[in-house]
């Protein structure tokens, strides 16, 4: 399990991309760059960092489920995600 301090980092910064995206979107179409560069760095969405949402952990994420490889073969095999199954041939 990642950090609570990272975890916390990274929901922080979910929370600023939310709040300045449209601001940042007109902005961007008005072509003033010297109001966008004075915005928090942390509210481009290019700082943010895919997460388990389960875990925090950083690596192995996939998107379509929002959890990392471990969680999620964890989950597969204990039965908790809907229509998957163990392959055997």
């Amino acid at each position: 399990m990642a950090k609570k301090s990272i975890i916390a980092r990274e929901k922080k910064r979910q929370r600023l991309v939310a709040k300045y995206a449209e601001l940042r979107k007109q902005l961007k179409e008005e072509g003033r760059w010297e109001e966008l560069d004075k915005l928090p760095k942390n509210s481009s969405p290019v700082r943010l960092h895919n997460r388990c949402q389960l875990t925090g952990r950083p690596k192995g994420y996939m998107r379509k489920f929002g959890i990392n490889r471990v969680t999620f073969r964890k989950m597969a095999l204990e039965g908790k995600i809907p229509g998957l199954t163990k392959a055997s041939w």
